[in-house]
């Protein structure tokens, strides 16, 4: 299995670089881990679905 850099992954997916770290963080992207200081991310890997909230209002559950 091949491994890209977050900086590829950034311009392959059009996000930033710190999404892409807060998302791996997360555990949200499927086979990326952290090598030292460095995060390998499959090059196969999809973009996970932006679950942030989006309308500005909090929904208490």
């Amino acid at each position: 299995m091949e491994y890209i850099s977050i900086t590829k992954i950034s311009e392959k997916w059009g996000i930033s670089t710190r999404r892409i770290r807060i998302l791996c963080n997360e555990g949200r992207i499927p086979g990326a881990y952290k090598k030292n200081v460095y995060w390998k991310i499959p090059e196969n890997a999809e973009k996970p679905k932006d679950e942030r909230i989006r309308s500005g209002k909090y929904i208490k559950m």
